[in-house]
């Protein structure tokens, strides 16, 4: 069992810019994916950004160049740094794990950006 702690969503002028962070409360594999998707009111949740040793990130078409994925394996925490954060950017954001085939996923953290 994992748990994945988020932590740095909040509201944000458009332009603006967020640091999410997820820990997760046990040590894995850098080759482990961990990641984020996030969830808009009346949409699927969307893959945003993923990462894993070894393989370059999977970052979304519609965040490339202004997300950035990032992982500290001594520390289990995944990082999404959002620049030039835009109105359709706003949705919970949910941190992302799978270990041994199962998916783990945190609590949610929401994100909004006025426009």
């Amino acid at each position: 069992q994992v748990q994945l702690v988020e932590s740095g969503g909040g509201f944000v002028q458009a332009g603006g810019s967020l640091r999410l962070s997820c820990a997760a409360s046990r040590s894995v594999f850098s080759s482990v994916p961990m990641g984020w998707y996030r969830q808009a009111p009346g949409k699927q949740r969307e893959l945003v950004a993923r990462i894993r040793s070894g393989r370059d990130p999977d970052i979304a078409d519609s965040v490339w160049g202004r997300f950035t994925i990032s992982r500290d394996n001594a520390k289990s925490t995944v990082y999404l740094q959002m620049n030039d954060l835009k109105p359709e950017d706003t949705a919970v954001y949910y941190c992302y794990l799978r270990v041994e085939g199962i998916d783990y996923w945190g609590q949610g953290t929401q994100v909004t950006v006025s426009g």
